[in-house]
């Protein structure tokens, strides 16, 4: 397959996960694609050996190590913004500045991300960013934060997409419910929890979403922009 090819595709957040599994997407259809990754170097390593791609590593809570990472990759045709954190807990319990690191992450950095991708973005590029179907429905105590930073891209997509729609430039955002990953394992303690709310009773796969993404960036979603595209078993419906 080569849908992407001779595409530049840049995602934030690369190294394990859906994030992976969007890098590996991108280069089996042809894509030069650079990614960049925070604490996991032998993954990111690993990741970028197998692929044919470029890691490189990013601490996505520094918006000025964000917005390099973006200019140096020079004009972009699809920028997939995938970092993220989570924090579990009493809301009153709660370390402030851990909340404030989360918020960097979550929030600011895809904005800051997506504004200067934009900047060099050629006509009909694609800016995607993975959300969280808890930006719509939150049925579990501890969350707020997370809940709070998924909202907040919906915002994001809808304004950008009347900032950049001139330009033909879409921004969308991808809605993931439990998704089979490291951070949240399909056998793990919240299995039964999660997929008790679920109309499919089995965690999602990274390459699911994947999937979601390179259709939302190839060239049958130039049409759809500003909007949130939920993939979740049902966990939200």
């Amino acid at each position: 397959m080569s849908l992407f090819q001779g595409k530049s595709v840049l995602v934030l957040g690369g190294s394990r996960g859906i994030g992976a599994a969007i890098v590996r997407r991108f280069a089996a259809e042809g894509a030069a694609v650079n990614f960049t990754y925070g604490q996991s170097a032998r993954a990111a390593q690993e990741l970028a050996a197998e692929t044919g791609s470029k890691a490189v590593e990013t601490d996505s809570a520094d918006r000025d190590a964000v917005i390099a990472a973006v200019r140096a990759s020079g004009p972009l045709d699809i920028l997939v913004v995938n970092a993220g954190i989570g924090i579990l807990g009493d809301a009153l319990d709660q370390d402030p500045d851990a909340i404030d690191r989360l918020l960097r992450i979550n929030v600011h950095a895809p904005y800051h991300a997506a504004v200067e991708a934009a900047r060099q973005m050629p006509e009909g590029g694609r800016i995607i960013v993975i959300g969280s179907v808890n930006g719509d429905r939150m049925p579990v105590a501890g969350m707020a934060s997370y809940a709070l930073s998924k909202s907040a891209l919906q915002g994001l997509a809808r304004g950008l997409a009347r900032d950049l729609g001139p330009r033909g430039i879409t921004i969308n955002v991808v809605q993931p419910g439990p998704i089979d990953t490291d951070a949240n394992p399909a056998d793990g303690p919240m299995k039964d929890l999660m997929q008790s709310f679920m109309a499919i009773k089995r965690y999602g796969r990274p390459e699911e979403v994947a999937g979601m993404v390179a259709w939302l960036a190839g060239p049958e979603a130039g049409f759809v922009t500003g909007a949130m595209h939920t993939i979740d078993g049902a966990f939200g419906a």
